[in-house]
């Protein structure tokens, strides 16, 4: 089969480092990739969010299977328009994809369908807005209520903090159309917990669960990033919050999309935070995370591409998926200014038998060499029989990597080695 996925970053590197695992897998596009992918798919360079492009592509091309991997081209409708074409998909429709596309309407399915999560308010007024802040309970969290790669999401320390949230969202519009509606909602506490799971609309297997390090600097410092690393399993999804998630949270979310008529098949993320209440939603993400994918996928002993074929047929009831008891750890290392201005053009240099660096933001000189191009860069993931493992052989990868203007946090997994520890 020749399969073409979509996007470019370490996520993406991820799926396809796995798939080409797959005795079902014979070509692999990748649109558009990146320079550091040259070497497990073929590079295509079209843009993520060039729909035409894409459709064009797929129908001048043998594909006979495409994976959508990133949220802005589900939302936008391309599972839809491959599959309009013929061309089987992996990803969920428009229709489902907004249970990420507005944040707005995943608050309000939650409301109707009594799924834990945050209390809230959705404001389409800026004036409105700042008068709820004026009286509401701090720390509270501002959202945007549309995709905003990632950043759309402020948690206000405090009533002037909130009310710069609100202006720079709706009158600044710093995040475009997307900050013309808000969603404004208690600061809970906790431990974070991603879960990852496949769905057809009719059954749902929930893979190994993560922790994800959001902020740039050590000691959970420094600004909010697309994530800094990972380790999996998170020890604070103990066997009793599985189940607690899978009757109180996974299940009915299933089925509550099932109930709107917008049938969710594909990855559906469940952002988590284990409360002193028990486990409420903090987000939904239409397809697989960033960078928990690249210390899941690690961990998955079954044929994913066989997984994603099941979830597409509606059949994953008969899909064999299976995950290693083993943990992993994933150390990002980015470009040194990240999340804001950063130099790109910088050389890296990647050991030939480091076999789970995930490259995530890199191309391809001239020489043949390979350049930093991006923010985060690298994603170097190494498995372990324990997470204290995981993490000493990802720190020794890492240590091995030539990236002078590069960075990285030093305490990714720390606070999972403490929870063991507790």
């Amino acid at each position: 089969m020749n399969i073409m996925v979509i996007g470019g970053g370490g996520r993406e590197h991820a799926i396809i480092r796995k798939i080409k695992e797959s005795p079902l897998a014979d070509h692999i596009y990748a649109l558009p990739g990146n320079g550091g992918m040259a070497a497990d798919a073929e590079c295509v360079p079209i843009g993520a969010e060039d729909l035409d492009a894409i459709v064009a592509f797929a129908e001048s091309h043998p594909v006979d299977y495409a994976i959508v991997a990133p949220d802005d081209p589900l939302v936008m409708g391309l599972a839809d328009r491959l599959t309009e074409k013929g061309i089987p998909c992996f990803g969920p429709s428009k229709d489902a994809a907004i249970i990420e596309g507005s944040k707005a309407f995943s608050k309000e399915l939650m409301k109707k369908y009594g799924i834990p999560t945050a209390e809230y308010e959705i404001f389409t007024d800026a004036e409105d807005a700042m008068n709820y802040v004026e009286s509401c309970k701090i720390p509270v969290v501002v959202k945007a209520d549309g995709l905003a790669k990632g950043k759309g999401v402020i948690i206000a320390q405090t009533r002037e903090e909130a009310k710069d949230a609100v202006t720079s969202m709706m009158e600044d519009r710093i995040f475009g159309e997307s900050g013309s509606c808000v969603v404004i909602e208690e600061f809970l506490e906790g431990p974070e917990v991603s879960v990852l799971s496949f769905t057809d609309g009719k059954t749902l297997i929930p893979m190994v669960s993560s922790m994800d390090h959001k902020r740039a600097l050590d000691g959970d410092l420094g600004p909010n990033t697309g994530g800094m690393g990972t380790v999996a399993p998170n020890p604070y999804y103990t066997p009793e919050i599985d189940e607690r998630c899978r009757e109180e949270i996974f299940l009915p979310t299933m089925i509550a999309m099932n109930k709107e008529g917008r049938t969710f098949k594909g990855c559906l993320y469940f952002g988590l935070m284990i409360t002193a209440d028990g486990p409420k939603v903090i987000e939904y993400n239409c397809r697989f995370g960033d960078p928990e994918t690249q210390v899941v996928l690690p961990l998955l002993d079954s044929d994913l591409l066989d997984i994603m074929m099941h979830v597409t047929k509606g059949t994953l009831d008969e899909a064999e998926v299976n995950f290693a008891d083993d943990a992993a750890c994933c150390v990002v290392m980015a470009s040194k200014g990240y999340p804001r201005s950063y130099e790109k053009g910088c050389l890296l240099e990647i050991p030939d038998d480091l076999k789970n660096v995930y490259v995530a933001g890199a191309r391809k000189g001239d020489d043949g060499r390979l350049y930093s191009d991006g923010g985060r860069v690298l994603g170097v993931t190494e498995r372990g029989s324990s997470i204290s493992e995981a993490i000493d052989k990802a720190y020794a990868s890492v240590k091995r990597i030539t990236f002078t203007n590069g960075f990285y946090r030093k305490d990714i997994g720390a606070r999972a080695l403490k929870a063991l520890e507790d």
